[in-house]
């Protein structure tokens, strides 16, 4: 037996989101469907306001709700350090740690030429151009540590190095609590050579 129209058209939206199965889409339907009107509404609306209001800066490319982000416009962040992450909630994980005080630049993903994604369908372009006038002075450059995020940072790297910009990679090892055992080699590996003295 089917569902309604309506109830189906919601099912396929749900279904349309990352990490929602067929399950999960009616799950959420169902849910919706019993909950009260306004809790219903406020969800739409929130969709609503989410593509009506938001955007990406005009310089960093994170997200916003005007044409400069908060972290651009913050007089206190020192303009001459640029964190280069793959994605907006990058940003939210580099800002938690409390320990970057500088800016960002979000490439909007990683090259992966399987996937079709080469340097024009990321922001290079655009950070190349925030490189020109001289006043950066370092760029680390916080890409997942998988193949692609590797092969992005190598990428950038080699842009960047003749500008005579200095380029870090963020260090990665294993995560506290981890047991050695467990740990592929490339992890171990990476820890190993970004070990320092106690």
């Amino acid at each position: 037996m089917a569902y309604v129209p309506s109830m189906q058209k919601l099912i396929d939206e749900f279904g349309k989101l990352p990490g929602i199965g067929p399950k999960s889409a009616q799950r959420i339907a169902y849910y919706l469907l019993k909950t009260p009107k306004e809790d219903s509404i406020r969800l739409a609306e929130s969709i609503k306001d989410l593509k009506e209001k938001v955007r990406f800066c005009d310089t960093c490319f994170y997200i916003s709700e005007s044409a400069m982000c908060s972290i651009c416009s913050d007089s206190r962040r020192d303009s001459k350090v640029i964190c280069v992450v793959e994605e907006p909630r990058d940003v939210i994980a580099i800002e938690r740690t409390r320990e970057h005080h500088g800016t960002y630049h979000v490439l909007g993903g990683a090259l992966s030429p399987l996937d079709g994604i080469g340097p024009d369908q990321l922001r290079i372009k655009e950070l190349l151009a925030r490189l020109q006038d001289g006043e950066v002075k370092e760029v680390i450059i916080c890409t997942n540590p998988n193949v692609e995020g590797e092969a992005t940072a190598m990428y950038l790297a080699r842009l960047i190095s003749p500008l005579g910009i200095s380029v870090s990679r963020i260090a990665s090892g294993l995560p506290v609590g981890g047991d050695l055992e467990f740990a592929d080699e490339l992890t171990l590996g990476r820890a190993l050579e970004g070990r320092r003295s106690i």
